[in-house]
């Protein structure tokens, strides 16, 4: 009996240790990392868990269903395609042609009314929503300095070089490590941790000079979300509303995920909404901006966001992935687990994917394979 009880009185010792080093090292995020996945039978973030997580809407206006093409869901997938939706896990693949909606499947559990997350996809909604903040001249243009906007930054080297555009174009320089995978590191800190202010902007390192060179790293679109926020003056996910779910008129509200402590949204991350509206933020795309006859963003910005940058190697313009060595050049959102809105300007098509593809491939460049692949398959079975 004593020795259980001292079992016991050991076990508390050591559980009660593991809390104390995890505040002392600000490690808090693992507890609510490991209750929302491993206790939840996952082994990382899941486009599921957008749920779990305090949020904001993104209110949609009225809505404007998409058109059906006359061939709308009778053009059957060849089985190439068919075996990779089902082996790569996916949720919903959509396929838009001329500006009709051609094709429409949705897998398991999943229906057109669920919202799932889109992971990294927000990161080229936020670069959206600064060429916005940019024509409301509630920012002066992608070069103003993010200092402007955050003092703090001029105190540390390299900080009062940075601009929006380094943000934007992953050119920060930022000292960053990025990997969803690794508890430790910073990307699950800022997606399970409550604070992100406190993750990144009170003590700025760099290990780059800004402009200097090609990273992606989720804490820059983070902070290029802290500027947009601060400039506009109001909650990112109102003005998406204002400028882009109404305007646009999507199907369904969205929410943004927030952290707990500021409900300052996670603009690295985390809008969860259905794949029909997905789909209309690659269609604004394909259509330089522009939306029933409105210009609601200057065509020469989207532009910049789809021209490779010089440091990217050809693959990245502002928060959008490039491929122009495919067959028929494409540019495409990209999130976690191979969330796609791909862009086929040639065919005047866009391809929307969504699910859990937890062993995505990169090709020689770092590019996602299964956009390749969707992206030449679609044109393939959808073009003509």
């Amino acid at each position: 009996m004593k020795t259980l009880k001292n079992l016991f009185f050991g076990i508390l010792l050591f559980i009660a240790a593991v809390i104390a080093l995890a505040y002392a090292f600000n490690y808090q995020h693992l507890f609510n990392a490991i209750a929302l996945t491993y206790l939840k039978g996952e082994t990382s973030a899941t486009i599921d868990d957008g749920v779990d997580f305090p949020s904001r809407n993104i209110e949609k206006g009225v809505a404007q269903p998409w058109q059906k093409n006359s061939l709308y869901n009778k053009i059957y997938l060849p089985k190439n395609i068919v075996d990779n939706l089902k082996s790569t896990h996916s949720a919903s693949f959509l396929v838009i042609k001329d500006g009709k909606l051609v094709h429409e499947e949705y897998f398991g559990e999943y229906k057109p009314t669920t919202q799932t997350n889109s992971f990294s996809m927000a990161k080229a909604i936020t670069v959206l929503l600064m060429g916005l903040a940019i024509e409301d001249h509630k920012i002066q243009s992608e070069n103003q300095k993010f200092a402007d906007f955050y003092p703090n930054f001029n105190e540390v080297e390299h900080g009062n070089e940075l601009t929006l555009r380094d943000l934007a174009a992953m050119e920060a320089g930022y000292y960053w490590d990025e990997d969803y995978r690794n508890p430790f590191l910073q990307n699950p800190r800022i997606y399970y941790g409550k604070n992100m202010a406190e993750a990144l902007l009170k003590s700025p390192q760099f290990e780059a000079k800004p402009g200097s060179r090609f990273e992606y790293q989720s804490g820059a679109t983070q902070l290029l979300g802290f500027a947009i926020r601060k400039a506009v003056n109001i909650p990112l996910s109102a003005y998406a509303s204002q400028k882009l779910w109404k305007p646009l008129g999507m199907e369904s509200d969205a929410y943004w995920n927030v952290d707990e402590d500021n409900k300052m949204e996670k603009t690295f991350c985390c809008i969860n909404a259905i794949p029909r509206d997905y789909a209309k933020l690659g269609q604004l795309m394909l259509q330089k901006g522009s939306w029933n006859g409105k210009q609601l963003i200057d065509s020469t910005y989207i532009q910049k966001m789809i021209t490779p940058t010089q440091h990217s190697n050809g693959i990245y313009g502002l928060g959008i992935w490039i491929n122009n060595d495919a067959p028929y050049k494409y540019y495409h959102f990209w999130g976690f687990t191979s969330q796609l809105i791909i862009v086929i300007p040639e065919k005047n098509m866009v391809v929307v994917r969504t699910g859990k593809f937890n062993n995505e491939a990169k090709d020689d460049k770092g590019r996602s394979v299964q956009a390749a692949f969707l992206a030449e398959n679609a044109v393939k079975t959808f073009a003509n």
